[in-house]
């Protein structure tokens, strides 16, 4: 693929490179910048690479993020994963830049970069990852390859989502194949879980508001999160254990992120399109997972309002 070759030219040129992705980071974010690095820094050992972003402490057994510094900017090439905005970019300012490059597979929002390399139909960033490191013949290693598969796995939530497909599959048959690494191991660290949050689920399940249109959703104040001890990252990722649900078609669990000033949204879907009405509440990704980031807990209201029609239009049309 053309596009590679020019991805890989500007590795090759630039000597200092920064990968970036999206707020409020996840496994593919996380394990598709981490990994990123590790690659290229296995393949180009001159190089200085830097994986930045404000950290999340759930998911530190992926790997640690390093601290930006403002003379990082100079000269510098960027990578930006798993991220299709501009204003979605976790802690630096693209603008300020050399040169730019997206690796994504969301739904296109806006061109910020220079190359822009954009898979709807890859299951994450990490199966991009994959793919460009095998095509490219870059050196990827049994850390590395962890780290990818971390991302790919919680991404297609152990390959049960609708884009998982057979290219999934093959590129991860041969990650295995190439580096061996232990795939098994990994499942204890991606779901071990502490009593404390089985019950604050269990406290989200006899909780929940389930509307006649089949949309779900709960909102959790601070207040809450203090007295489990948990935290809204934490308590907004506990929407993906709420699949196959014969009532729900759509779901939002709404966590109040004081240190951040904001209300994050996580939302999940088994038939209505739910990414579209997301851009309009200062969020996105895709069609049928997607997160939004509110500024009061004013704005819930007309965002479930939105989201339970399209349960609606969405029953309807399935009758």
């Amino acid at each position: 693929m053309n596009v590679y070759r020019k991805i890989i030219k500007q590795i090759k040129k630039h000597d200092l490179i920064v990968i970036a992705r999206h707020i409020g980071a996840d496994p593919d974010a996380l394990g598709s910048q981490l990994a990123l690095k590790e690659i290229i820094l296995d393949t180009f050992p001159h190089k200085k690479v830097y994986a930045v972003g404000n950290p999340a402490n759930k998911f530190k057994y992926i790997g640690s993020l390093d601290k930006f510094d403002e003379e990082m900017y100079d000269n510098s090439l960027l990578i930006v994963l798993d991220t299709p905005d501009k204003k979605r970019v976790d802690g630096v300012d693209p603008d300020r830049f050399s040169y730019k490059i997206k690796i994504d597979h969301h739904p296109f929002v806006d061109k910020f970069c220079d190359i822009e390399l954009i898979e709807e139909e890859a299951s994450s960033a990490c199966q991009m990852i994959i793919e460009l490191a095998l095509t490219k013949n870059l050196k990827i290693t049994k850390s590395s390859a962890s780290k990818l598969y971390i991302g790919l796995v919680s991404d297609t939530n152990r390959f049960l989502f609708n884009y998982t497909s057979s290219k999934t599959f093959d590129l991860v048959a041969k990650l295995i194949k190439k580096t061996n690494f232990d795939f098994t191991s990994l499942y204890e660290e991606m779901y071990l879980r502490p009593i404390k949050e089985i019950k604050f689920q269990c406290l989200i399940t006899e909780n929940l508001t389930i509307t006649e249109n089949g949309f779900a959703y709960i909102v959790l104040p601070n207040e809450l999160l203090v007295k489990y001890e948990m935290d809204s990252s934490t308590a907004g990722n506990m929407v993906n254990n709420f699949n196959y649900i014969e009532e729900i078609v759509a779901w939002a669990f709404f966590s109040e992120d004081v240190s951040n000033g904001v209300i994050k949204g996580s939302i999940r879907s088994r038939g209505p399109v739910i990414n579209r009405i997301a851009s309009n509440y200062n969020g996105g990704g895709h069609i049928y997972a997607s997160g939004v980031r509110l500024k009061s807990f004013d704005e819930i209201k007309p965002l479930i309002e939105d989201l339970d029609e399209a349960c609606k239009n969405y029953k309807t049309k399935s009758l």
